[in-house]
């Protein structure tokens, strides 16, 4: 079973045995609870079905203890909150403008959108094998993308600040977000050119979204500090001492960061131009997750890749308030900050390439372009997240799910733009069809030679890399896409 079988079980017995005072300090297990208040008080709520299903699950000291009533109540608690995720799909389909045209149903932009939603593969399997929550805190920011859509401004600003104190990893769109309720909501109207009308401002919007803002913070936070223990629940949000990678290396600019300073390592000895007993022994490949300094590259701290982050963002949130476009210019932003920060963050897991992926969806529908860039993203994102499934029993499970819903999104989004150009061109094409041989290689060729013993790494950093290298490219194409979309409007207006 994946580990985080055990991190949710610990979660659910800290929860219902301990007091309030002590979630954030309890470290019986490596797994302690390290995610916002209102997800604890979710696990203790799960906690008390829990109970009629296998009391043991619920004692802090019986660790990796992982009975049949313990899965089949973690699998099922994942399926029953899934619910709020279908409901989310439902709001955002009728969000969508279906005004092109099809000839029966399986052709309407807003089925081939649920489907690329419901059954996304990452979310298939990250939830329902791998086993992790995902499916209804992203049902929660598909419902406040909705609101937002349909103008209902302060419904879409409380759910996404729940949203926040559930998982902080949605901070990274939290700009996207700030930046359009302050452009949309808070300035009531536009002058004829686009351009802000500065006597529109309101301060009772900007007081309301304040006050959502403050009272989720005043609920999730304030009994924490109040007991004083808020210190203590930030540092267990936010521990850099995990380091700049997580074991899986994301294929982010950072994978391909820790690959060039490994290949240099490698010339430097064979050149004689580093001293072998020099090099630290804490490998960045030894697929632990920990602190590590680079060999010849400069080493990167957690202020590093919060600037490079930060400058990477920048010109999507400009684009935003200047040029907002609407919903689709939301939509934009809040994919770009989400690869953004999935690129230069700090210890960013594999699976949060998810939180871009899923957004994209949504434009994905609307023009050929966002439609080709989604293929990428997705094909290549998806693919990355194979070594978390990686027994034998997995593998032609993993490969099936992929290749179905991979097939579907190509042909079905083909369809939909069949009138235009085509959506990859003989580059994107290659590329992604080398994903079959790397898979082939890693999987099947790697664990039959001699190398698997002495370097065990090999098939994750060969992932991470190409992988990385398609979600670059991307990223790139996708603002590129975006500031030209902002400067053709721009002449156009003029």
């Amino acid at each position: 079973y994946s580990t985080d079988f055990e991190v949710h079980r610990n979660w659910l017995a800290i929860t219902h045995n301990l007091p309030l005072s002590q979630w954030y300090y309890e470290a019986t297990s490596e797994w302690t609870l390290d995610y916002p208040p209102f997800f604890a008080w979710f696990e203790y709520a799960l906690s008390h079905i829990a109970k009629y299903f296998d009391p043991q699950m619920l004692v802090v000291e019986n660790l990796n203890y992982a009975s049949h009533a313990t899965v089949f109540f973690q699998r099922l608690s994942v399926i029953f909150t899934d619910t709020l995720f279908i409901y989310a799909v439902h709001e955002c389909c009728r969000c969508v403008n279906g005004k092109r045209a099809a000839k029966d149903i399986l052709e309407k932009p807003t089925f081939i959108l649920a489907v690329l939603l419901l059954w996304n593969f990452g979310l298939l399997i990250v939830d329902h094998i791998h086993f992790q929550y995902n499916g209804f805190l992203f049902g929660l920011m598909l419902l406040s993308v909705a609101r937002l859509c349909q103008k209902r401004y302060l419904e879409g600003a409380l759910l996404f600040a729940v949203l926040l104190h559930f998982k902080h990893i949605y901070m990274y769109v939290a700009p996207a977000y700030g930046i359009y309720l302050l452009r949309s909501y808070c300035f009531t109207a536009n002058n004829a050119d686009g351009s802000l009308k500065w006597r529109s401002f309101s301060f009772l919007h900007v007081t309301l979204l304040g006050l959502i803002v403050c009272l989720v913070s005043a609920l999730s936070l304030g009994p924490f500090l109040v007991l004083g223990q808020l210190p203590q629940v930030i540092s267990r949000l936010f521990p850099f001492k995990r380091g700049l990678c997580h074991a899986y290396w994301a294929p982010n600019f950072w994978a391909l960061y820790n690959a060039m300073d490994k290949a240099l390592t490698i010339l430097g000895l064979k050149f004689n131009f580093l001293d072998g007993k020099k090099i630290p022994k804490a490998s960045m490949t030894g697929g632990l997750v920990q602190e590590f300094q680079h060999t010849v590259l400069p080493s990167v701290t957690p202020l590093a890749t919060l600037i490079c982050t930060f400058i990477a963002i920048l010109p999507s949130v400009f684009c935003l308030w200047f040029k907002p476009q609407g919903p689709r210019g939301f939509l934009q932003c809040l994919v770009l900050c989400a690869l953004s920060s999935f690129m230069f963050g700090w210890h960013v897991h594999e699976k949060a390439i998810l939180l871009a992926i899923l957004p994209l969806s949504l434009l994905s529908i609307q023009r050929a372009k966002d439609a080709g860039i989604y293929l990428i993203l997705a094909t290549t994102g998806h693919f990355s997240l194979f070594p978390l499934l990686f027994t034998l029993p997995e593998l032609p499970i993993k490969i099936l799910l992929m290749l179905l819903f991979t097939v579907y999104s190509f042909s079905s989004l083909k369809s939909l733009f069949r009138r235009e150009k085509p959506l990859l061109n003989w580059l994107e094409t290659i590329y992604l069809i080398q994903l079959v041989p790397l898979e082939i290689f890693c999987e099947i060729i790697f664990p039959l030679t001699p190398w698997k013993q002495h370097f065990p790494f090999v098939p994750l950093l060969l992932t991470s890399v190409y992988c990385a290298l398609g979600i670059t490219y991307a990223w790139l194409k996708l603002y590129i896409s975006v500031l030209t979309e902002r400067v053709s409007v721009r002449q156009k207006a003029e």
